[in-house]
């Protein structure tokens, strides 16, 4: 992998990983069509992903500072209950990153069938959730771990994160405004996580992304990500998330025909 191609992989990170499209999909055909190998380089994805969370940070500082402040006070307040909701939402993926890591990054092979086939599940995902009747009830303990499964299944390259939590939570009937603050809050812990293992046990890839691509293509993320993060917000909230279902619908059968 060389400069130019890890900016454009990291713009496309960043842009995907909150618009409800599938970044990991994305990086997986930008990897194809760049021939890049992709098992040698997920190293690379996991530093793009954790630059998407650093941008995630910047944009929702404000909420997570009262977070910290309010479930600091040791009390049961409005605060220390959404920081559980959070943590419940958490278990399926932190169940998925250490009892599933090898099945996982075998996901991440270049096989575009696959991936093109899961951007299809993505697209019938945000089609369900914009067509079901809406409703505006708060986020439930049950609706957490649930929306949690929706993010551990989201691990799979094609399925997008963003958009299975979201189209849960809506199918489930939970207030829009609400939902994208707590999927972008919820992936926070998981990654970082899967950061810091990765960066500790770096030495057993030694043929992995050298350490300047990497800087780029998180710079680039960070930059993009921010961007996407605040537009799909406003996305959420207009309900407009099912021209996203169109497009996974035809890169899906595009990346099937190609791959």
């Amino acid at each position: 992998m060389n400069w130019f191609e890890a900016i454009i992989l990291g713009i496309v990170q960043g842009f995907t990983e909150f618009l409800p499209v599938s970044s990991s999909g994305h990086l997986e055909i930008g990897k194809f069509f760049f021939g890049i190998d992709a098992e040698e380089n997920f190293y690379f994805t996991i530093a793009v992903h954790g630059a998407t969370v650093a941008s995630t940070i910047v944009v929702f500082r404000k909420e997570i500072l009262q977070l910290l402040k309010g479930s600091l006070q040791f009390r049961k307040n409005e605060e220390t209950v959404y920081v559980l909701k959070l943590i419940i939402s958490m278990i399926p993926v932190g169940i998925a990153g250490l009892f599933l890591k090898d099945n996982v990054q075998g996901l991440f092979s270049g096989n575009m069938n696959f991936v093109g086939s899961m951007l299809l599940v993505t697209a019938l995902l945000l089609t369900f959730g914009h067509f079901i009747r809406k409703r505006e009830r708060n986020i439930s303990y049950l609706d957490a771990l649930i929306i949690g499964i929706a993010q551990a299944l989201a691990v799979i390259p094609g399925i997008s994160r963003s958009g299975a939590t979201i189209s849960t939570g809506m199918m489930l009937g939970n207030t829009k405004n609400e939902l994208a603050k707590f999927s972008f809050l919820m992936v926070l812990v998981p990654v970082i996580g899967a950061n810091i293992l990765e960066i500790f046990s770096y030495e057993i890839n030694p043929n992995g992304t050298k350490t300047g691509i990497l800087i780029i293509g998180t710079l680039a993320a960070f930059i993009s990500g921010y961007i996407a993060c605040k537009w799909m917000i406003s996305l959420v909230r207009k309900s407009k998330m099912i021209w996203f279902s169109i497009y996974c619908a035809i890169m899906g059968i595009i990346v099937i025909l190609l791959g």
